[in-house]
């Protein structure tokens, strides 16, 4: 184990409000193939995020978020623009399905429940911002203190003035203290020289570990566990102090625990709050999947009464309102939605007026056809034939695969999904994993080979499955 301790960090969160609307698409393109038009949509509503802030403030607040609808079949990228944005501003993001909330009714998770845990992913978010700026401390203190642990420096050579009075006029004396003093800590020197290397990997130490265990109990309510959440250690602190034990470590073990307590000392535990909130309000985002399911106002009885039951609950949230939260009221006017629904068998105008005029942008996704799948194949960053290539040579074994391989897994991708369920990109997940199955089975035992995956490997794997219908619905 080698020790860093970085001189500084960049605590810069990387905010894709200050990309423009292309440089915004280009990084989505990195990972996604085709569907400029969402692309394209997303990008503008994150951008008017930024121009909205820009605003004065009479103003400002009267801006609404441009939330979208995205409709197209499965596996034509839906969900992964919305996830990829995500990651690439940095911003809260929840997914949620719209049909679980016809499927637990009133009396259990409420509608709001989605901002609460749009808070609490915040919460995690900053606190990973936070532990990483605070790192560089976090692991001197941490050092420092097991070194206490292996080697305890008497209060002298620290630097106190817990000095014998009688050591005050004799020079003598003080000058073996002095070299006492420089002696110990030059070992403590070494001894952190050693510790930086790894050379005390092997050793252990005894740490003090403080266990807290808090009472746990849920109380029911109508509107579900939610609003009942309750801290009691924040309540209560020193009713559940917790009880110290002794544990022996490793070294590094020893030091992972040590960091860890020096971090959470570090963090403003009021501060963090604060800011997730702030973040929610600001740049949160939250995607209805499936959003197609909960569409239905056609009067009568049955199920299109719960359907148009959720998205009258669902309104409120869109519209703009203040939830209450364990840390605090969330304004929920500024978060950008975004839905997506494949529209089968409904069609936006099914949802309410109301929902509806809170979703002024459509965007429709295109169907992946030959070409689409081996772009897939091929060009996203996260490619699968990189992916495959990359867990093979974990084993050992250089994997590559042919242009004309790519080509046949595509056509053959393609071919199941107009025989059966079109299910896009997915379905390439299926077909590459019987394609890889024999060798990913016996890569262990072929560590240093060379394998070359083309069109004929590629039909020897899939011929038999694809030429029967009936068994391709099944495995394939």
């Amino acid at each position: 184990m080698v020790i860093r301790l970085p001189e500084t960090i960049d605590a810069m969160r990387p905010h894709v409000e200050d990309l423009t609307p292309r440089e915004i698409v280009a990084e989505l393109d990195k990972y996604i193939v085709g569907q400029a038009a969402a692309k394209r949509a997303v990008a503008i509503a994150i951008r008017n995020r930024r121009r909205r802030l820009r605003l004065p403030e009479d103003l400002r607040d009267e801006v609404a978020p441009k939330n979208i609808i995205m409709m197209g079949p499965t596996g034509v990228g839906k969900t992964e623009i919305s996830r990829r944005l995500s990651r690439l501003t940095g911003s809260p993001f929840l997914k949620v399905e719209a049909t679980k909330f016809t499927e637990v009714g009133y009396v259990g998770r409420d509608v709001e429940s989605m901002v609460r845990d749009l808070v609490e992913l915040a919460i995690t978010m900053i606190k990973k911002e936070k532990a990483k700026e605070v790192r560089p401390n976090a692991q001197r203190q941490a050092e420092e203190r097991l070194l206490d642990l292996l080697l305890p420096l008497s209060p002298q050579a620290k630097g106190g003035k817990e000095w014998p009075e009688l050591m005050t006029d004799d020079e003598d004396l003080n000058e073996d203290t002095d070299g006492s003093r420089a002696e110990q800590r030059a070992t403590r020197e070494k001894l952190r020289a050693q510790l930086r290397d790894g050379a005390l990997d092997n050793r252990t130490v005894d740490v003090e570990v403080t266990e807290t265990q808090l009472p746990s109990f849920q109380v029911f309510t109508g509107q579900g566990t939610e609003q009942m959440d309750v801290n009691l250690g924040n309540m209560m602190p020193g009713l559940f102090g917790g009880s110290s034990a002794r544990r022996r470590m490793s070294v590094p073990d020893a030091l992972d625990h040590l960091e860890r307590e020096a971090t959470q000392g570090l963090l403003d535990k009021q501060e963090i709050p604060r800011e997730a909130i702030r973040r929610v309000e600001s740049s949160g985002v939250i995607f209805f999947d499936e959003i197609d399911k909960i569409a239905g106002r056609h009067g009568g009885s049955g199920p299109d009464i719960s359907r148009e039951g959720v998205q009258r609950d669902i309104l409120p949230i869109v519209e703009g309102s203040v939830v209450n939260t364990r840390y605090g009221m969330v304004r929920t006017a500024h978060i950008l939605f975004l839905a997506a629904g494949a529209f089968h068998m409904a069609k936006p105008s099914d949802l309410i007026p109301e929902l509806q005029g809170r979703f002024p942008i459509r965007v429709e996704l295109d169907p992946l056809d030959r070409d689409d799948l081996i772009r897939i194949l091929t060009e996203p960053e996260n490619s699968l034939v990189r992916q495959y290539t990359a867990l093979l040579r974990t084993e050992g074994v250089e994997v590559e695969f042919t242009d004309d391989a790519v080509t046949a897994i595509a056509e053959y991708a393609a071919l199941v999904n107009d025989r059966t369920e079109n299910i896009g990109a997915r379905r390439l997940h299926t077909v590459m994993e019987h394609v890889v199955e024999e060798l990913s089975f016996t890569a262990p035992e072929r560590s240093g080979e060379r394998v070359t995956v083309d069109a004929g490997y590629v039909r020897a794997a899939l011929d038999d499955l694809v030429a029967d219908e009936d068994l391709s619905k099944y495995i394939l």
